[in-house]
Formats: C-alpha cells, sequence, structure tokens
C-alpha cells in the first residue's frame, strides 16, 4: 500500500499555498492603493492640508456641512427672487381665462396686466381681483380684435408685462 503525505509535505500543493498568499497580498496592497487614491482625491477636492486620514475626514465633513450650508443659503436667495407671479391662460367659448397669482402683495402689477390686455386688444368682460397678502386676478377676456391672438400669445404677453413689473 502506497502511504499518502500530508498536504503541508506535498510539494505541488506548497507552491499553490505560497501563490494564494501571494495574491492574496497583492489584492490587499491594490485595495490599500485604491483607498490612499481616494483619500488624496478627498483632500484635493476638500482643500484640506491635514496630514492624517482622520483628519482629512474631519475636513471633508467641516466642507460638506459647508456645502449644506450654502445650498440652504441659495434655496433662501432663490425663493425671495422668484416671488414672481405665475399665469395661466385658457381658451373659453369667447376668448380667455387670465389667470395672474402672487403669494405677495404687488403694488402697480394690474396696471402693467390690463395695460398688456390693452396691448392686445383685449377687453375685459369679467374679473375678480385680490390684493390684501397676495395678488391674484382672475379675469376673462372676450374676443380679440386680431384673429391671430391664441392662448399661448396671450400668456406671453401678460408674462412680459409680469416681468417688466418686476424689473421696475
Amino acid at each position: 500500500m502506497r502511504e499518502r503525505l500530508p498536504p503541508t509535505s506535498n510539494p505541488t500543493h506548497k507552491g499553490a499555498e505560497r501563490g494564494k498568499r501571494k495574491r492574496k497580498m497583492t489584492a490587499r496592497e491594490r485595495e490599500k492603493g485604491v483607498l490612499h487614491e481616494r483619500l488624496q482625491l478627498l483632500r484635493s477636492v476638500t482643500n484640506s492640508s491635514a496630514p492624517s486620514t482622520a483628519s482629512i475626514i474631519v475636513d471633508a465633513s467641516k466642507y460638506i456641512e459647508e456645502l449644506k450650508q450654502n445650498i440652504e443659503a441659495c434655496k433662501r436667495d432663490l425663493a425671495e427672487e422668484s416671488c414672481l407671479p405665475m399665469v395661466t391662460v385658457e381658451t373659453l367659448e369667447k376668448g380667455f381665462l387670465i389667470n395672474v397669482f402672487c403669494d405677495k402683495n404687488c403694488p402697480g402689477l394690474l396696471v402693467s396686466v390690463l395695460e398688456a390686455f390693452e396691448a392686445l386688444g383685449l377687453e375685459v368682460s369679467d374679473a375678480s381681483i385680490s390684493c390684501a397678502d397676495s395678488f391674484r386676478l382672475e379675469a376673462v377676456g372676450g374676443e380679440p380684435q386680431n384673429e391671430s391672438v391664441d392662448a399661448q400669445m396671450v400668456r406671453q404677453v401678460v408674462a412680459q408685462a409680469v416681468e417688466k413689473w418686476a424689473e421696475s
């Protein structure tokens, strides 16, 4: 009967073990290299000059908080700037239903919108207006004198009047 050698004494098995360990080490080294590259990228993005990994991560955390604060500030600024009234226009059987709405009071806007109606040749046959805390205009404009006027054109002209009002 032939005696079997333990796996550690098998020369081909030893080579396989060494190869496995070598592959594991190179995989770890690759992983370490990738982590180091990512850490350096994080350091450059956050403008960190910290020497240690922990310090770089703390700097990155502070940087993220600053970005969040900047986003909130931009949102507030945008909300303040974007208080332009919303304009919608629907086509009716004879004329248009024009709605202009804004969350805040808009002194002088009504005059600008009525001038836009006049420029289009629209006569207001019915209107509901509120301008206490917010501005709301719901007007029914009769058929325009110019046949080529459609809802899109009415909306565009009223929106331009709103923008012109906002600039003044």
